[in-house]
């Protein structure tokens, strides 16, 4: 524990001091550090998850790093989306573990959590607030005294979004003045972001239907139409389902045909040994559940090989019969449900008459089942996999037990975290992707417009966290926490005069006050009902008037 917790704390100075220099790492490192700890809502570990909370609010002192993250991470279309992962993650932590879900928390820690995630929500809104008065040169709202120096200062509804490009020092983050590469360009990062969401929404259909999927990718030109084209699309895209990917590839229609020959074309198997030709191909996609589709894809991974080593097999039907014997001794080999193994005699003579009527060499069979026995072969999960599910039965990863036709139980229990040579191996390749993918420029935040984007990303969290617990709870601390986070909605939301999402946090909080029902007020209530004239505005949404005026 304390290794991670000096891991953290030697994170939070990278990021503070040296993102612009670090934005392929920390692209790695964001989601494999702090957010898998955080989404792990039913059997995280306590101290782990407390580390990363306490972690994510001392990142949120530095008003700039949020920004900065968003615009270089969420608004990347090769980047995981840390900033709406980061505050979805919270929302569920503060929500607490779902009713009826298995849980090794303790009800103590469970409530410590709880409110240690309303904080950071707090942080990460006081964070964007701060940010935004900064670059709009306006006294810090929450403040008496500045509140009454700024009287005869202009409303925050009429102040132009042009002011928004200040070039001023950035406090807390001494990297920005030298390495980063360029300011942020509101309309850039607009078009990055909009291209980013339409292509997750086609990325989000695909999931569910593949066909719809590519269509719908074409006519928004985010894919080409040629086979070349989409099969590139399939290999690279991040966030695709390994299942779909095979279903699709798997398919007899002209155009997926070509799709899928492309596919297995833009491999080179040179001097590859079978069963490592075997594994890069089959980390891409999991192997479709029909063996009219699987013989289709695997008859074309045999006619693949044999041409990148011409000598290697008599046919292609050599290598088309020991794919799937390969395949058969990976289940086998590392199934915990097959109580018999394979000994290499059996996989020799399985083999027999393979080439042409001919054996293969005993000491070639016999290699390559030392190597498949050693060596599992497994699919590379993505990030999206990763998240939906941390750790799954070897064989369903495949799809291989399609093949068999064998049914599978689930195990007893499954592992939320790899080992740390696991880890060490996705990191590496995480770095590779990045490296081959990712534009090496890192954008500063300067124009507060920016400031929208992520409010519509955070505000429906935001409001639904704040709701159901200032709802439930009669814990002083758990409604100060609310109605500040409340507080910071409202104000950021009205100075960006974004009215849809101002009068929806007003509105959620003016029911809170009980007017209506003065019988029944508590003290929460009443403290509602304080927040309310602090800001001006409640006491006309109460009374039915439809007109909110802007606060700041």
């Amino acid at each position: 524990m304390i290794v991670f917790q000096l891991s953290c704390s030697i994170f939070i100075s990278l990021v503070s001091r040296f993102r612009a220099g670090l934005k392929a790492e920390i692209g790695v490192f964001f989601p494999m550090i702090v957010l898998r700890v955080l989404e792990n809502v039913a059997q995280p570990n306590f101290q782990q998850k407390m580390i990363v909370l306490r972690f994510l609010e001392k990142l949120c002192v530095d008003s700039q790093i949020l920004v900065d993250i968003f615009i270089n991470y969420d608004c990347d279309v090769n980047s995981s989306n840390i900033f709406e992962r980061m505050v979805n993650g919270l929302l569920k932590t503060a929500q607490g573990v779902p009713a009826g879900a298995a849980t090794t928390l303790m009800p103590p820690h469970d409530t410590t959590m709880k409110l240690e995630a309303m904080k950071c929500l707090v942080s990460i809104l006081r964070s964007m607030g701060d940010w935004m008065n900064k670059q709009l040169r306006i006294p810090d709202p929450h403040s008496p005294k500045k509140l009454e120096a700024s009287d005869d200062s202009p409303e925050s509804g009429s102040l132009s979004m042009s002011n928004g490009n200040v070039d001023e020092p950035i406090e807390g983050s001494d990297s920005h003045s030298d390495t980063s590469s360029e300011v942020s360009d509101v309309s850039t990062i607009e078009q990055r972001r909009a291209y980013k969401l339409e292509l997750q929404e086609g990325i989000s259909l695909f999931n569910k239907k593949p066909k719809k999927g590519i269509d719908f990718l074409i006519n928004a030109k985010k894919v080409g139409d040629s086979p070349g084209e989409i099969a590139a699309f399939l290999k690279n895209a991040p966030g695709l389902n390994k299942t779909m990917i095979g279903d699709y590839l798997g398919e007899r229609e002209e155009l997926t045909l070509k799709v899928m020959h492309s596919y297995v074309d833009s491999f080179d198997f040179q001097g590859m040994e079978f069963d490592e030709a075997i594994r890069a191909f089959l980390q891409g996609f999991r192997l479709p559940g029909e063996a009219q589709k699987i013989d289709r894809i695997m008859e074309k991974f045999a006619e693949r090989y044999c041409k990148c080593n011409p000598k290697a097999f008599t046919s292609a039907d050599t290598a088309y019969v020991l794919a799937y014997s390969v395949i058969m001794l990976n289940t086998d080999a590392h199934n915990p449900m097959v109580k018999i193994k394979m000994s290499p005699d059996d996989f020799i003579r399985n083999n027999r008459g393979i080439d042409d009527g001919k054996d293969l060499p005993e000491e070639y069979l016999r290699s390559l089942f030392e190597r498949i026995s050693r060596n599992e072969i497994k699919m590379k999960e993505d990030d999206l996999a990763r998240q939906q599910k941390q750790s799954m039965n070897s064989n369903r990863i495949l799809g291989l037990d399609s093949i068999l036709n064998i049914v599978i139980r689930k195990r007893g229990e499954e592992k939320h975290m790899e080992t740390s040579d696991d880890l060490i191996r996705h990191m590496q390749e995480q770095f590779k992707e990045k490296a081959r993918k990712s534009e090496s420029v890192y954008y500063a935040a300067t124009d507060v417009v920016i400031l929208r984007f992520m409010i519509e990303v955070c505000w429906a969290p935001m409001l639904a966290a704040f709701s159901v617990a200032l709802d439930q709870s009669d814990e002083e601390v758990v409604i100060a926490q609310c109605l500040e986070g409340f507080r910071y909605a409202i104000h950021v939301t009205a100075v960006m005069s974004m009215k849809t999402h101002r009068d929806a946090f007003i509105t959620s909080l003016a029911k809170f006050t009980s007017l209506h029902s003065p019988a029944d007020i508590k003290q929460k209530n009443i403290d509602a009902i304080k927040v309310g004239t602090w800001f001006h505005v409640l006491v006309l949404s109460v009374k039915g008037n439809s007109k909110l005026t802007t606060w700041c």
